[in-house]
């Protein structure tokens, strides 16, 4: 078992106060490794050590901070099985998923924004003096922040934090970065990368911790002028506290919980809509912000959807997470099971009917760890907690609707506006429904998913700002403007 101590100015230090805590397997309880808990003073040394490389990193010509950029994912590459085994142990999630999307896009990021830092490009407007003649030339440029602080949950650790640490690094900036301290695996890893891959010392520091003391000082640090976190609304309401607290208000990047709406038509193709929403729902045990949770379903086909989607459910295997067959593998923690398990007694009890799931898995080899079989509760109000809450598991709450109107009202009933999808072979209708769901992305006849050269991010509690392309680089830049007198001097 490893100890990994703090990844600070391209070394390795230990805790200032000595402290480690120990990361385990949900899937199977073994202890993973041992890892610094980093107080405020380590955090302190982490940020002064990014500020300290700022000016040195954002003058460094774009090719040669692309150059360094791709080695790190060219690194990536060769330890990619053993960085896809690490992150399922961490998280619980089948080798299914972390060898075929976590770790090749957490590779992709630091490809696309090493090649995207090349294309930082300015612009010139046109203007005109409305008092006197004077001749004025304006234009626009964009630069790095300084300092960000990236904060990354325990459901995608490495993809997460890499789609905000490799844009911000891109464009200028240094980088302080903090992984959940339920899953710090990969991310620890990741500062042998970055030693290897030749960055200078103090662009990218790695402090672990928890969060109410790692996260909070991070997020609090003078020094720190951006922070970009993925998490749930209740710690992204803390950040916008702590930047106002701040002496200088920091920007923040947010991309907070969801509850997906998916509306479902009577024309849609039902094998692909019923394919899409096992992948939508249950992909990562539903641990995923932009889940397919709430199905809005046409009264005229409920019944006969309903049932094949409780059929195919069933048909899901559950088991061994380094199995590649592997659909199903285990939620966070035995806590986090406990807390979706009552969430779907709750609403069985104030009338919702349970369709399938509802209880641990226990069949060897799951036995010791949190599995929690997919879920389907309909009969469900618009008051009830499974409806309006996010549950961050296997769980589809589903209601039946008359008219796309209805669906649509149906859909934006909600506090949060991360992702919502429709299901219809009627492009007029998808593209009216569209325009009316109130949401940072819409999916149309496909699940939740991600492109590194789309924006991605919420409405409403859903967060503030976009990850991926040219919309997530440009979050990482200021934007300054210029305007110059290209005629005779002021006069007064």
């Amino acid at each position: 078992m490893k100890k990994w101590k703090l990844f600070i100015d391209n070394s390795w230090v230990d805790p200032s106060d000595g402290e480690y805590f120990s990361s385990r397997s949900p899937a199977t309880g073994e202890v993973l490794g041992e890892y610094a808990s980093a107080n405020a003073a380590d955090v302190r040394k982490a940020c002064d050590s990014s500020r300290s490389a700022f000016d040195g990193w954002s003058r460094l010509d774009p090719d040669r901070r692309a150059e360094i950029m791709l080695k790190a994912a060219a690194i990536m590459r060769k330890r990619e099985k053993e960085l896809a085994r690490l992150e399922a142990l961490d998280t619980g999630k089948p080798i299914s998923e972390t060898a075929n999307f976590d770790i090749p896009f957490s590779i992709l990021a630091f490809e696309y924004f090493a090649n995207l830092a090349r294309e930082v490009q300015g612009h010139v407007i046109p203007t005109k003096n409305e008092v006197g003649n004077k001749e004025f030339f304006d234009f626009v440029t964009y630069e790095p922040y300084g300092v960000v602080a990236v904060l990354s949950p325990y459901n995608f650790p490495m993809h997460l934090l890499t789609r905000s640490l490799c844009p911000a690094i891109a464009a200028g900036n240094t980088a302080v970065c903090k992984a959940s301290s339920i899953t710090p695996a990969t991310t620890a890893v990741l500062g042998e990368i970055i030693l290897e891959a030749g960055f200078p010392a103090g662009v990218v520091n790695i402090v672990s911790g928890p969060g109410n003391v790692t996260g909070e000082a991070l997020a609090s640090d003078a020094q720190v002028d951006v922070v970009g976190f993925t998490g749930s609304e209740a710690v992204g309401r803390r950040l916008i506290e702590l930047s106002a607290r701040s002496p200088l208000i920091k920007k923040l990047v947010l991309e907070l919980g969801g509850k997906g709406p998916f509306i479902v038509e009577p024309d849609c193709d039902m094998e692909e809509t019923i394919a899409s929403t096992l992948v939508g729902l249950c992909y990562n045990q539903g641990q995923v912000c932009c889940a397919m949770t709430r199905l809005l379903v046409h009264e005229d086909i409920a019944d006969k959807f309903l049932k094949l989607l409780a059929r195919r459910m069933g048909e899901l295997k559950m088991g061994d997470i380094l199995d590649p067959d592997t659909k199903l593998g285990s939620l966070i923690s035995l806590k986090h099971l406990e807390n979706v398990d009552a969430q779907v007694k709750k609403a069985v009890e104030n009338g919702a009917k349970l369709i399938c799931g509802g209880e641990r898995y226990t069949q060897a080899p799951c036995d010791k760890g949190a599995f929690y079989r997919p879920t389907i509760l309909t009969d469900v109000k618009r008051d009830m907690c499974c409806w309006t809450d996010e549950i961050f598991g296997p769980v589809l709450v589903a209601r039946r609707y008359k008219t796309i109107q209805e669906a649509v009202e149906l859909a934006n009933d909600t506090m949060y506006g991360l992702g919502a999808n429709i299901f219809t072979r009627n492009y007029r209708t998808a593209y009216w429904t569209a325009k009316k769901l109130n949401a940072g992305s819409v999916w149309v006849n496909i699940n939740n998913g991600a492109q590194i050269s789309c924006p991605f991010g919420g409405n409403k509690n859903s967060g503030a700002g976009r990850e991926y392309g040219v919309f997530g680089l440009h979050e990482y830049l200021k934007v300054k403007n210029n305007l110059w007198n290209m005629g005779d001097g002021i006069r007064w």
